[in-house]
């Protein structure tokens, strides 16, 4: 395995993940071979999906840079496009932890990036309102919790809308779900309120290669869960319950950001599943369906006459 696999493998496999369960299915039909160097089989696929964020033409919002806070803070400039005393700040594609740039890059936002936005929004006496335009399948658990708590805060102190594109959802969908609107175009997605975890054995795959890893142990539970040999039932039990917990906590983010307009209980009871615009608002996933410009429009003259 490549060095750039092994990277792509330690983000991917054995880490819990707010992924929609059809983007996580496409990345294993497409890299998997060339992570394992074998054929890979899915059990009980849900139909892989294709997405590039903000493809065909639809507005990205906020590209700048590639420093963060202290950067923006000496220069006095803000990180993000503003219009009409509002800021823009974009969430699209695949979202992840760690990444000291601000937008996206390669396909990515970085929950790093994104709080040095939210933050600098919420302190900056000249940005009356605050939209995140969004377009994402989700990502990494770390790191989203804390960006989802960010935009709440900010969402108290100043009016926040989510504006969809075309998807969110996952963690996608947690960050949208704490501005105080969400508005989807009419044939977006959103949902997702779950968490997924892959892990890969390679044992077999090497077995018939010819090869035998032996993993020497210090402490019988080192390297559980190595893709070197099969997935014990302990650890599988133990990831089961760490990922419900995160869904837990997940649902009730969700709910804390809406308010009234969906429960704990029924965040649950949605079971990880995706919805189109319809039913995200039969469910109170969103507030409206509508064409993501006219409804920026509508915000900006509403944010500056109030």
């Amino acid at each position: 395995m490549s060095f750039a696999y092994a990277q792509v493998s330690q983000r991917i496999f054995d880490t819990p993940l707010m992924y929609d369960e059809r983007k996580a299915e496409t990345f294993v039909r497409a890299l998997g071979p060339r992570v394992t160097g074998g054929e890979v089989f899915i059990a009980n696929g849900a139909g892989g999906v294709e997405h590039t964020a903000f493809e065909h033409g639809r507005p990205s919002a906020g590209k700048v840079g590639s420093r963060m806070t202290r950067f923006f803070q000496k220069a006095e400039r803000l990180p993000f496009d503003v219009v009409d005393n509002v800021s823009i700040i974009p969430i699209e594609g695949t979202l992840i932890h760690k990444g000291a740039w601000i937008g996206s890059s390669s396909g990515e936002t970085s929950y790093q990036g994104l709080m040095t936005q939210i933050e600098m929004a919420r302190r900056a006496q000249a940005i009356r309102g605050v939209v995140f335009e969004i377009d994402s399948y989700g990502g990494e658990v770390n790191g989203a919790f804390e960006a989802a708590a960010a935009i709440q805060t900010l969402s108290k102190e100043k009016p926040t809308i989510s504006i969809l594109t075309d998807y969110a959802y996952s963690a996608g969908y947690l960050l949208a779900s704490q501005a105080r609107q969400i508005i989807m175009p009419e044939f977006g997605g959103a949902g997702s309120i779950g968490v997924i975890m892959l892990h890969a054995d390679y044992s077999r795959h090497l077995e018939q290669e010819g090869v035998k890893v032996t993993i020497i142990r210090a402490g019988k539970h080192k390297a559980e869960g190595s893709p070197y040999e099969g997935l014990s039932d302990r650890l599988a039990e133990k990831w089961q319950g760490q990922v419900e917990v995160m869904r837990d906590k997940f649902a009730e983010t969700v709910a804390r950001g809406r308010g009234r307009r969906i429960s704990k209980a029924k965040a649950l009871a949605t079971e990880a599943d995706a919805f189109d615009a319809g039913e995200s608002l039969a469910l109170g996933l969103v507030d409206a369906i509508a064409d993501p410009i006219e409804a920026f429009e509508a915000f900006i003259k509403e944010t500056n006459r109030s």
